[in-house]
This record gives C-alpha cells, sequence and structure tokens, in this order.
C-alpha cells in the first residue's frame, strides 16, 4: 500500500510543481504559456464587459455580462462561437419559463418549484451541450431579482448577449488559438512509447531470461502507449477545430500543410500500437506456468526480439519522416522497413525448417509471424508530402494515401473527431 505523504512535504512539492510551470512559461512557448495567456484573455474580457455594462449601459445587472464574457473565452474561437450560441439559447429558454410562470402564478417559490424541474430537465438536450445548466441559473435570477416581467426578462438577454461577444470578441482578436505544436508533441510522444515498448519487448526476447513479470510490465507499457495514441487523437482534433474561423492565417497555413501526413500518420501508428498490445498479451499468456498457450521457443525469441528491434527503428524513422518530410527521411524509412522485413524472412525460415504440427505452436506461430508482417509493412504506407495548400501526393495506395487535405480529411479510418475541451499547447 503507498504511503500517503506529510502534507507539509505535499505543500512543498505544489510549490516546486507551480513555481516549475511558471519558469517553463517564462522560458517560452509552452502549454503554460498558452494556459497563462488564455487566462490574461479571460479577465481582459471580464473587464471589458463589466465597463460596459455597469459604466456605459447602466445595466441593472450588469454583473452577468463579465460572468458570460468569462465562460466564453474557450479554448479555440470555434468553441467560443458555438458555445456562445448554446448558452444564449438556454438563458432564453430559462428565462422565459421563470418569467411566465412567475408572472401567472404571482409566487416566485411557487413558479420556483415549477420551473426548475423543467429548466433543468432540458437542459440536458444535446442541443445546448455544456451550456444547459445556465438555463436554470437563468430562471434562478429571474425570480430571485424583483418582479419577473418581460423588460427584466429582455435586461437579462442583452446583458448575457453582451458578454457573449465581448467574450468572442476577444478571443477572436487577441492571440486566437492555434495549436499545431500540441499535434506535433502528442503524436511524437506516443510515437516514442510505442517504439519504446517495441524496443523492451525486444531486448527482453533477445536475453532469453524473460518471464511473467517482465511480460505484464511490457503488456502495461503497451496499453499506456495506445492511451498516448487515442491522446494524440484528440489532440489532432483540437487542432483541426482550431483552425475553423479563426483569422491566424499563418497558423492555419501551417496546419493544412502538415494535417494530412499527421492524420495519416496516426492511423499508421494507431494500427502498430494495436499490433503491440496484442503482442504483449499474448507473451504475458505464454510466459504464465499454467496457462495452455504455449512459449516461444528460446532460439526462436531471439530471432523475434531482432525482428521488433527493427521495427522499432523502422518506426522512429517513420516519426521523422512525417516530421522532416525529406528525401533522406524517407530513404532511411525504406531502409529500415527493408531491414525489419529482412529479419521477418530470417524467423519464417526458422519457424518453416522447424515444420510442427501442434495446433497451438502453429496457432502461437503463426499469429505472431503475420501481426509482424503486417505492422511492418504498414510503415512503408508513407505519409502524403505535405505542401503549401495542404495537398498531398501518396506514395502507396494504403489508407490515407492520395490526396490530402485539411486536418483528417483523406486520412484513413479512424481519424475522427473529438471533443478536445483542454487548453493544450499552441503555436498562436
Amino acid at each position: 500500500m503507498a504511503k500517503t505523504p506529510h502534507p507539509l512535504e505535499a505543500l512543498r512539492a505544489e510549490a516546486r510543481s507551480v513555481a516549475g510551470a511558471v519558469r517553463r512559461a517564462c522560458a517560452g512557448p509552452g502549454r503554460e504559456r498558452d494556459l497563462a495567456a488564455q487566462s490574461l484573455k479571460a479577465a481582459l474580457a471580464a473587464l471589458v464587459a463589466w465597463i460596459v455594462a455597469s459604466r456605459v449601459l447602466h445595466a441593472p445587472m450588469a454583473f452577468i455580462a463579465p460572468w458570460a464574457a468569462v465562460a466564453l473565452v474557450r479554448s479555440t474561437v470555434y468553441r467560443s462561437l458555438t458555445e456562445s450560441l448554446e448558452q444564449l439559447a438556454a438563458i432564453a429558454l430559462g428565462t422565459t419559463l421563470a418569467t411566465a410562470a412567475g408572472t401567472a402564478l404571482g409566487d416566485p417559490t411557487l413558479a420556483m418549484a415549477l420551473v426548475l424541474p423543467v429548466v433543468l430537465l432540458l437542459g440536458n438536450w444535446r442541443r445546448l451541450g455544456d451550456q444547459g445548466v445556465y438555463g436554470a441559473t437563468a430562471a434562478l435570477f429571474t425570480l430571485t431579482t424583483g418582479d419577473p416581467g418581460v423588460e427584466q426578462g429582455v435586461a437579462r438577454l442583452l446583458e448575457t448577449g453582451l458578454g457573449a461577444a465581448v467574450g468572442v470578441a476577444v478571443n477572436l482578436l487577441v492571440r486566437p488559438p492555434v495549436y499545431a505544436r500540441d499535434s506535433r508533441n502528442a503524436l511524437r510522444t506516443a510515437s516514442g512509447a510505442v517504439s519504446a515498448c517495441l524496443s523492451s519487448v525486444a531486448c527482453g526476447l533477445g536475453s532469453g531470461s524473460w518471464d511473467h513479470g517482465d511480460a505484464r510490465e511490457w503488456d502495461e507499457q503497451a496499453r499506456r502507449a495506445v492511451e498516448l495514441v487515442g491522446e494524440a487523437r484528440s489532440a489532432l482534433a483540437r487542432t483541426e477545430e482550431s483552425t475553423r474561423l479563426n483569422p491566424a492565417a499563418p497558423g492555419r497555413a501551417h496546419l493544412l500543410r502538415h494535417g494530412g501526413p499527421y492524420a495519416h500518420a496516426l492511423y499508421v501508428l494507431e494500427e502498430v500500437a494495436r499490433y503491440t498490445r496484442d503482442l504483449t498479451h499474448t507473451l504475458t499468456e505464454a510466459a504464465d506456468d499454467g496457462a495452455v498457450r504455449p512459449r516461444p521457443e528460446d532460439d526462436v525469441a531471439v530471432r523475434y526480439g531482432a525482428l521488433l528491434e527493427r521495427a522499432a527503428a523502422a518506426l522512429e524513422a517513420y516519426r521523422r519522416v512525417v516530421e522532416e518530410d525529406s528525401g533522406p527521411a524517407r530513404s532511411r524509412l525504406r531502409r529500415a522497413v527493408a531491414d525489419a522485413e529482412a529479419a521477418h524472412g530470417d524467423l519464417h525460415r526458422l519457424l518453416a525448417d522447424r515444420g510442427t504440427a501442434d495446433p497451438e505452436w502453429m496457432g502461437l506461430y503463426g499469429s505472431l509471424l503475420v501481426d509482424a508482417h503486417r505492422a511492418v509493412r504498414l510503415l512503408l504506407e508513407e505519409p502524403p508530402h505535405g505542401g503549401p495548400d495542404g495537398g498531398g501526393r501518396g506514395s502507396g495506395e494504403g489508407p490515407g494515401t492520395g490526396r490530402g487535405g485539411p486536418l483528417g480529411a483523406g486520412s484513413g479510418p479512424g481519424a475522427g473527431r473529438g471533443s478536445g475541451r483542454g487548453s493544450g499547447t499552441g503555436d498562436g
């Protein structure tokens, strides 16, 4: 059981973490600096909305404007715009129902008892997204701040609309976020994790002394690599979203140029990561003394380890092609894949000479051979060349090759969009 740290030591660790984040924000571009910029933008939006609502328009409930402005300085311009419409719809719904009930019943408490359950239920409507809760908040404001009426309801909507407009405008005009670096770093991290897992398994199999504990560690490493690939998928979706309605033209051009290769590379990486997880799961079962599945013989394990080591090198070469997109990088990738296929051929000949007819052995070796060959061949599906217009010339006929386009376009199976509500890191 893990020992609970002393409260004072936990406080010191938290202070060191905060100090480190501050240093990174001051040192250069990164997630910390982007979070600081978004926080300052939200504060600016609140200040502007408050000044306009209270000192220029003399709104009766001026605090609603900065409240709405802060909520709508989101991680992307597109999200700010869509959520502002959702918030306005939710507040209009809550204000209208509360005004009608309060006027008809004449008792705010009774009106609240009738309206709140209805508004909270309607707040779960998917068209309102995460903004549905503001309908109930608007109903409470309407019923607890004087006699509800049409004029008061219109004032609430105008105050909210002012705050939403200011929040969206600030996010649109002041350093609009573009998350190119987020996708690049996530893809690099996921690729490194899969490559490191393949290398770990290769080293263990080559030593000949691996056991069930080693196999379980490999399986956990592979599971984490699959999770990182999923995080890269979300980062890529957030990157795509950050280009929508974004006036940051240079950043958008950069994203369109690299979107096709990144999306295609992510498809390939997902397949290799899935193969790696299946492999480690198979080895975990084979290393269990009580399992039915046989354990690979030592000479086969050594040869398979050599294949995995070359596959890891090929995956690293593939990542460099995605980042560099140069002739030498692509030549290195082809040589690395050729080395891996040569190792696969050596293993295939060894198993063919073995000539076993045992179904369990045939199932084990057949699975190892076929899955490894498919994973290696995937790396030959080189990502499309990035161009200034986002076009791409695929180098093969596998999924995702051919004409590239905006992020995710023509990128192969699984190149869907995620919600990506986090702030992430950007190149804005």
